[in-house]
């Protein structure tokens, strides 16, 4: 559904008084309509076409918007009426084919507006106009106020500017000045009169008025009479009376929204000032946990340091350690094999000093038998026998201090040297 966004106008869903507005700019057009091929040129709803229509030989209304186009068709079905979608700067029309081309609060909504100019020229028949409006820039920009620049104008011209750019194309420009004005009106109760009007007012300033139109042709143009729109709404003491009313309803409304406004206040103020509180304790809290924090990080930085400088000092005792203790195994490897070479010297010693027994004793023993079988043989060696013993005796004291030694028996213990 098209809905009213500020620049699109959707007939009901807008205050009256911006409504009669757009439709003066339509009944002015409609006086020049009668019997001609009229394109709308930036329809919008539609509204406005189908007034054109009642009048015209046939109306066109074209629209960018597709939504647009699409509401246009369902609420306004003439058989001398179409709507189509196209753009104002590329018309789908051939050269010559419309009398009269209309474009209300178009113009500053285009990037190329002197395109659009340029394609209208072009559409129109020899003898044919174009009416076209556009706000004031100066009145418009004070009247925005803080709201700022329009977001939907590209292009926003004050009057002289207008002109001139309108007369770049068409030799023959007719300005007027729209306004909103007060009056009263003298109606007969019965329909079917004649109207006659009186303008009391002063010279119009262009600076000051609301919106400019223009009537541009090719041809010169005969006559600009002043154009006076009564909408049926304007009955402006009644209207101001129900608006008034309407306005102090509204302010009753807005008062009572107002007492709740500040009865919410005062709570929303007393939660304030809880949470405030409640802020303010969390605040020394924080900071109390922050400061702990920070103790603890300075404490947890000191044992880091405590840390690395005892990993160091391990890694340095650990090194130490890998040097001593390779340092003793060499100097155990070096006594176990000094060992083994005495264990070895001790065995073979002790097998050299055995055969050297034995042989002694072998000798003694038969030294005896000689002894025993000739005693003169003993009495001549008896010396000689007393002299062996002693060699005995010291031989085996030299065995005995052989077994004793702690060589002999480390050898026995792994299992080397004769049994003794």
């Amino acid at each position: 559904m098209a809905e009213f966004t500020g620049e699109r106008l959707i007939p009901g869903e807008v205050d009256i008084d911006l409504l009669n507005e757009h439709m003066a700019r339509y009944n002015f057009a409609a006086r020049l309509t009668r019997g001609k091929r009229v394109l709308d040129a930036g329809c919008g709803a539609g509204y406005g076409s189908a007034e054109l229509a009642h009048s015209a030989e046939h109306v066109t209304g074209i629209d960018i918007a597709a939504e647009a186009v699409e509401f246009a068709r369902a609420h306004y079905e003439r058989p001398n009426l179409t709507f189509e979608q196209a753009s104002c700067t590329e018309l789908p029309f051939g050269d010559g084919c419309f009398d009269l081309v209309v474009a209300f609060e178009v113009i500053e909504h285009l990037e190329d507006w002197k395109g659009f100019l340029r394609e209208v020229r072009r559409v129109l028949a020899p003898a044919g106009q174009l009416i076209v409006s556009t706000p004031n820039k100066l009145y418009y920009t004070e009247s925005r106020g803080a709201q700022g620049a329009n977001p939907f104008h590209v292009h926003e011209f004050d009057f002289d500017e207008f002109a001139r750019e309108l007369k770049e194309v068409f030799p023959h420009v007719s300005m007027f000045l729209e306004n909103h004005v007060e009056g009263v009106t003298f109606q007969p109760h019965e329909r079917g009169y004649t109207v006659e009007a009186r303008v009391d007012a002063a010279e119009p300033v262009p600076d000051e008025s609301h919106f400019f139109v223009a009537v541009c042709a090719h041809r010169p143009q005969i006559g600009n009479p002043t154009f006076i729109y009564v909408p049926r709404t304007a009955n402006v003491l009644r209207e101001r009376e129900r608006h008034i009313a309407k306005l102090e309803g509204e302010l009753a409304t807005k008062d009572q929204w107002l007492d709740k406004a500040q009865q919410d206040l005062a709570e929303f103020d007393r939660e304030h000032q809880k949470l405030l509180a409640m802020f303010r304790e969390q605040k020394e809290e924080l900071e109390r946990s922050n400061r702990w924090a920070d103790e603890l990080n300075a404490e947890l930085a000191a044992r880091r340091t405590r840390i690395t400088e005892l990993q160091e000092e391990l890694a340095r005792d650990q090194a130490n350690t890998r040097t001593v203790a390779a340092n003793y195994n060499a100097k155990i490897a070096a006594l176990e094999q000094e060992g083994r070479e005495k264990a070895q010297w001790a065995i073979d010693t002790e097998t050299r000093l055995t055969a050297e027994i034995q042989k002694i004793a072998e000798v003694l023993s038969k030294r005896v038998t000689a002894h025993e079988t000739t005693e003169a043989e003993l009495l001549e060696r008896t010396a000689w026998a007393q002299r062996l013993d002693r060699e005995r005796r010291e031989l085996e004291e030299q065995l005995t201090m052989v077994r004793a030694s702690r060589w002999i028996k480390l050898g026995r213990r792994v299992g080397l040297g004769p049994a003794l």
